[in-house]
């Protein structure tokens, strides 16, 4: 399916601006679709003007759909949108007709001419098609409901709804928006409470307060429950500015254990301020569960950082019993350097906010340490980029990749300033990767595998950690030949998910 913004690239002459402002209002009119208990289809011309194409639809929360099926994309003439031509052509709302049927089910049509802020020309019609078949006597709810998507409907006819386009996000600004159903207060003009529906009483329960919201000054109720003085005084500003026609945006609020997520939407039908409406948000478990997941991010961290430590500590031991023991010195400095590889990834993801690294700076930094172990200039360079990888790849892959490179430091390479002094050694490591495997290549200007060395029956300690490795936790495939041009190639494939 087609994006708003591609179908009206496609099949209008709309300018950046028309855009930006349809969609602004598609991805506002949630709100009024559920205060309304209708479905929401816009439409804009289409050819000479007298057809009209569906470019979005919203179906309600709070209400039966009217539209089993989905309806963007469709064109309709005739009189099926005679109600359409006469929004766009008078720039009003239209509210005539009798009801219409979709297969069995019985519909109302309204029309809501869409303008920009202070433009006069119609921009497109929002269709309002409630489904009648549950029609009933409205409650207290439904009717403060209606009568609040009408106010907004009109907003939508003066260009004043959506709101404009919002300013960076602060840290204080919460991320998502209350809907309708989740708690709904409508304020006069004076700013007095003069409906709270029931999920809104609970919410403002869960902060401290013990009376009705009716008829209190909601500004001044919520600068008093709020835990921090700084973030009531805010709150209370933002809804004193809806209040004034203002477009304050949302904010969470804390008091008495619990965090309500609120926004202020003021009200001013053909411009003129009549009061607001304040939707208002338990969201007390979501910010529990985010705390916890903080501290748990951290605690990893730690761990990671005390793991690093740890290995750094043993590493520092073999040393100092290299030291002691010359006969095992070999061997000893072989398993600091393994064991420093793999503290390096513990000290990259206790730097991290997740369990994946960027792994070309830790390569980079390998490569350096293999260089230090030469006996003649090598360089070891990289071509192309690993990216971030999680660490149950990161860790077995740098000791695969520090094997391999000593491995051709210390052998491929043994000897080699000698032989052709002053040109140096050379090491590369190539990586591609696609969407589902990682292809690598470390290849050396050295003296190639002797004659007759089969990977699978070498019996270098080395070589058999980096057969086990690429098998085992990896699960890939390693294959290692001489090269054409001299020196010798080891191909790796690693998959970048696991089955």
């Amino acid at each position: 399916m087609s994006t708003l913004r591609d179908l009206l690239d496609e099949h209008t002459r709309y300018g950046p601006d028309e855009v930006d402002h349809l969609q602004r209002l598609a991805g506002d009119w949630q709100l009024l679709s559920d205060l309304s208990f209708a479905d929401l289809l816009l439409w804009v011309p289409f050819g000479d003007g007298e057809d009209f194409m569906c470019v979005a639809q919203v179906r309600p929360t709070t209400a039966p759909t009217a539209y089993q099926d989905d309806q963007v994309g469709r064109i309709f003439g005739g009189p099926e949108v005679a109600h359409l031509r006469i929004a766009r052509s008078q720039g009003r709302i239209w509210r005539e007709g009798d009801p219409v049927w979709y297969g069995d089910t019985p519909a109302r049509h309204e029309a809501i001419p869409v303008r920009r802020p202070r433009q006069s020309k119609v921009l497109a019609v929002v269709g309002r098609d409630t489904n009648l078949s549950t029609a009933r006597t409205p409650s207290q709810l439904e009717l403060n409901y209606l009568t609040t998507a009408d106010d907004l409907a009109q907003m939508v006819a003066d260009g004043t709804f959506p709101p404009p386009p919002p300013p960076p996000r602060r840290d204080a600004e919460a991320p998502t928006a209350p809907r309708a159903g989740d708690g709904l207060i409508r304020l006069d003009a004076t700013g007095k409470v003069s409906y709270a529906s029931p999920n809104a009483q609970s919410a403002y329960r869960r902060l401290g307060n013990r009376t009705q919201l009716v008829g209190e000054d909601l500004a001044t109720l919520t600068k008093r429950l709020a835990d921090d003085p700084l973030e009531g005084t805010d709150m209370s500003g933002r809804i004193l500015r809806a209040l004034r026609g203002e477009w304050p945006g949302r904010r969470e609020l804390d008091g008495a254990s619990a965090t309500v997520l609120m926004r202020a939407v003021p009200l001013i039908p053909a411009g003129v301020p009549i009061g607001a409406l304040v939707l208002v948000r338990d969201v007390t478990e979501v910010r529990r569960r985010d705390r916890a997941l903080i501290t748990k991010d951290a605690t990893i961290r730690e761990i990671h950082h005390r793991v690093k430590n740890n290995l750094q500590t043993v590493a520092a031991l073999l040393r100092l019993q290299a030291r002691r023991a010359p006969a095992a010195r070999k061997a000893l400095e072989d398993s600091v350097r393994r064991v420093a590889s793999i503290a390096l990834v513990h000290e990259t993801l206790s730097m991290s906010g997740d369990e994946s690294v960027e792994f070309d700076a830790i390569l980079d930094r390998v490569s350096v340490a293999a260089t230090d172990v030469a006996d003649s200039p090598v360089h070891v360079g990289r071509k192309g980029t690993f990216g971030v990888l999680p660490a149950e790849i990161a860790t077995p892959l740098v000791m695969v990749l520090n094997e391999l490179l000593l491995n051709a430091v210390e052998h491929g390479l043994s000897g080699h300033g000698e032989e052709r002094r002053g040109e140096g050694g050379e090491v590369i490591v190539s990586v591609e990767r696609g969407r589902r495997d990682l292809h690598i290549t470390v290849s050396d200007t050295g003296t190639g595998l002797p004659e007759g060395f089969v990977l699978e029956t070498s019996d270098r300690l080395g070589l058999n950690i980096v057969r086990t490795l690429v098998a085992g936790e990896l699960r890939g495939t390693i294959e290692l030949r001489t090269r054409a041009e001299g020196g010798t190639e080891a191909e790796l494939t690693v998959p970048l998910h696991r089955k």
